[in-house]
């Protein structure tokens, strides 16, 4: 296996999660912003894992289970939203009588 060192690992978390900022900052679908968001939480488990096996402890990947349940719970509760606008806005315009 190839170890990777810390400041690489660091670094590729760096770049994930300031790429899933820009894509908040510059979408406007809420789906793409979901997704961004998980880009972003995803980096900062990653920088746990690599600083838990720097220090030898399984502590980061424990922090990396917990992000995941909270991007999860995140996740559903997203798109829960997006269903209950769609259905808000699918009642508020009544359909046109086809002539």
């Amino acid at each position: 296996m190839i170890a990777i060192s810390l400041n690489t690992g660091l670094i590729i978390a760096s770049i994930m999660f300031f790429t899933g900022l820009i894509g908040v900052m510059i979408r406007k679908n809420i789906m793409f912003m979901l997704i961004s968001i998980e880009i972003m939480l995803n980096a900062a488990g990653l920088a746990f894992v690599f600083a838990g096996a720097q220090h030898g402890q399984a502590d980061g990947q424990i922090m990396f289970l917990f992000i995941l349940t909270t991007a999860a719970a995140e996740v559903a509760v997203g798109l829960a939203l997006i269903i209950q606008f769609y259905q808000n806005l699918k009642r508020s315009i009544p359909m046109l009588p086809i002539i």
